[in-house]
């Protein structure tokens, strides 16, 4: 692994990624939202007061992986071509599992933009809901798989 993104006074650069070639991108990452199966309920039946939650949470995650590099410091401007936000019933009850996934033709990775993209859809079930139950909770952000590039493909290995 490379560690070297400072300068030769000791400050953070962005890395220069002038010299590799674009390839196709494509990362997918999950977060997992905790709430009262009552309120997933709700939710899937379009009983929230603030209206669509699922709606609302997969635009913002797309909104969210587009601006990844003015919310991430360090972090390239990329040109995403495609950019998806999912949900599926977790395995416990009242567990939602957002997944993002992103594609682009780059020189770096797209796994930044994929993270923050089900981050933020996370946060904004939570913002959307926080009037109905206060005790819900968002963890696991991960990276679930990602291909392209000179690193190869990854694949997040079940728990």
């Amino acid at each position: 692994m490379n560690f070297n993104h400072f300068d030769e006074s000791g400050h953070a650069i962005m890395v220069d990624v002038s010299a590799k070639q674009p390839t196709m991108r494509t990362a997918v990452a999950e977060a997992v939202v905790r709430m009262s199966p009552e309120l997933l309920a709700a939710i899937n039946s379009g009983g929230v007061a603030k209206g669509d939650v699922l709606g609302v949470a997969r635009l913002a995650g797309i909104m969210a992986a587009k601006k990844t590099c003015d919310l991430i410091p360090l972090s390239h401007p990329l040109a995403i071509h495609n950019v998806t936000v999912d949900f599926e019933q977790g395995s416990a009850p009242g567990q939602l599992t957002v997944k993002c996934k992103v594609r682009a033709f780059e020189r770096t990775g797209v796994e930044m933009e994929a993270m923050t993209g089900a981050a933020l859809a996370a946060l904004t079930v939570y913002d959307m809901c926080k009037g109905s139950d206060k005790s819900i909770t968002i963890g696991e952000i991960s990276l679930l798989f990602k291909e392209g590039g000179k690193s190869g493909v990854y694949q997040r290995e079940e728990a």
